[in-house]
Order: C-alpha cells, then structure tokens, then sequence
C-alpha cells in the first residue's frame, strides 16, 4: 500500500471562491462574482472574529510600563523619526504643525519612538518637540494605526518584575469594566498596577490602576487576540488551519447563496453551522480539571 508522504494541502482563496460557488451551484463568470466572493469572504473572518473562532491568532505581547503614563494602545504604535535618542520615557511630544500631541513610552531603536493614541492627528515631516526634554525631531512617516486595530481583545495578562533574573516574578491582574474603572476614585494615583481595563474602540486602548510609578520595571504580558488577515489577492492562502477548512468553506458558501442561490441557503446555512460547531469544540484549550470540595461541608449530613 503505497501513501503520499505529503501533508501540504493548502487553499488559496480562489480554490475556497471557487469551491462555494460549486456548492451553491453557481458558476462565476465575471470579475464582480469573484470580488464579491472575496467581500463575503473577509466578513466572514470578522463573524469569526466574533464568534471568538480564531485562537491561532492569539499571540504573547509585552509592554513596558512607564512611570505616570496609565494608558496604552493595545499594539504596536511606532512613529519613525529623524532621531530618538534624546526624547524621555514618558514626555509629551508635541507636532510643530498639527498640534497633535503623545506620551512617549519607548525607543525601540535610533530612529523609532513608541506613543501613546494620539490627541490629534501628526503630520508626515513634521517637528515634534518633548515638553520635559526640549529635544526636537521630524517625523518620518504618518502613524500607522494597522497594528493596534487589529486587536480584538486581552485574554489574560500577568504584571511582571525582574525580567530575565531568577527572581522574576508575574502577578495576575484583575480585568474590570468599564463601570468599574470609571468610579475608581483616583485614576491617577501612583503605584504598583494591579487592575486593568480594555478600552475596545476602533483603536483600542488598555488603561491600569494604579498608574505605574517606575519606568522599565514593570512590564505586562498578555495574550492578544487579533484579526484574522485580510483574503486580498486570490493567489494568497488563508490564515486558517486546516481542520478549518470545511468551516470557512461551507460559511463562504452559505454566504455566497444568499445572493447567488437564495433556494439552498437554509441548507447551506445549516451545514454551515455543523461545521462551525464541530470545529469549535475542537479549537479549546486541554488541561486537567481538580475538583476541591469546600471544607464547610466535612462531617455533615443532609436529611
């Protein structure tokens, strides 16, 4: 018995474009039938999104905490520069032209500055100024927002110290709401973070209590969900394992039948659904589960 040996199977998005119109019993024709597969396409990663069905996106950041600076985009915010060196953590920089203003929270490198959201809007080739540094600098390239719109949401994330020593040590964070963070008393009160809240606007932000009192000592680590990528070009592979295949299939299908074959598309829908459901049970986290009976209950009987 002679096998393959080969387990590459991959779908580009015309193979999944071309199998859904097959089960919709369409046959594409033009180039709108293919962009509009592509559209159905990408809203479909953003139901999956919702669904919470994408944790191969999930990925470990970290950010270092800057002392007065409470809030952070939740991502990479870069701005590129002539020169960064002089500029301190957690300064205002200020645009010559635009006015906008940031927190800076890191120097990557020579040329990079890493902010907060700005208030505002920089310009390209602009001068930014530190309010406490004085230095000045021109900015490179307009902001790109890419990375921190991508963000869905936090899962979890620890507060940690002596990073890279044997004494390094993470404590858990407890995430609160939005209600909960808007009553905090003093949402300026300097000390060791030990809550956090997720601002999830289109460009979102994460906000701690108290706000850190150290620079470079404390760093959050935390496990971002993201967005799936976008399907673009046809000749490009989806950004889905492949035990997800015949979910992102049948839901393109269905999809695609409510404009091109609205008679199949409570079965397609249907399938669809099957699919989802069988494949989120298989996407789950496996661990042990302990059962610990409460001490108040020993020694006592009901009747």
């Amino acid at each position: 018995m002679a096998f393959s040996e080969s387990k590459n199977f991959q779908l580009d998005v015309a193979d999944y474009i071309e199998e859904a119109y097959e089960r919709c019993g369409v046959i594409p024709r033009t180039g709108y039938d293919l962009d509009s597969a592509k559209r159905s396409l990408n809203i479909l990663f953003a139901d999956w999104a919702n669904r919470g069905l994408n944790r191969w996106t999930i990925e470990q950041k970290t950010l270092k905490l800057v002392a007065g600076v409470n809030t952070y985009p939740l991502g990479d915010l870069v701005a590129t520069v002539a020169a960064s060196g002089s500029f301190t953590l957690g300064e205002t920089i200020t645009g010559s032209s635009s006015a906008a203003t940031a927190q800076v929270t890191a120097k990557p490198s020579a040329t990079q500055l890493t902010l907060t959201v700005p208030s505002g809007t920089f310009t390209a080739s602009e001068t930014l100024t530190g309010a406490t540094s004085g230095a000045t600098t021109t900015l490179s390239t307009a902001l790109s927002f890419e990375n921190v719109q991508a963000s869905i949401d936090v899962l979890s994330g620890v507060l940690r110290q002596s990073t890279g020593a044997t004494t390094q040590s993470d404590t858990t964070l407890n995430r609160i709401s939005r209600d909960q963070y808007l009553n905090l008393t003093n949402k300026l009160t300097q000390a060791q973070p030990t809550q956090f809240y997720v601002d999830r606007q289109i460009t979102p932000q994460i906000r701690f209590w108290a706000t850190p009192d150290q620079s470079e000592v404390f760093e959050f680590v935390y496990d971002r969900l993201t967005r799936i990528d976008d399907a673009d070009d046809y000749t490009n592979d989806s950004e889905v394992p492949f035990r997800f295949y015949p979910c992102l299939t049948a839901g393109l299908a269905y999809y695609l039948s409510m404009k091109r074959n609205p008679q199949l598309t409570q079965l397609l829908k249907a399938q669809y659904e099957e699919e989802f459901e069988r494949a989120a049970a298989e996407d789950r986290d496996r661990a042990g589960l302990s059962l610990i009976p409460a001490k108040d209950f020993y020694g006592f009987i009901n009747v």
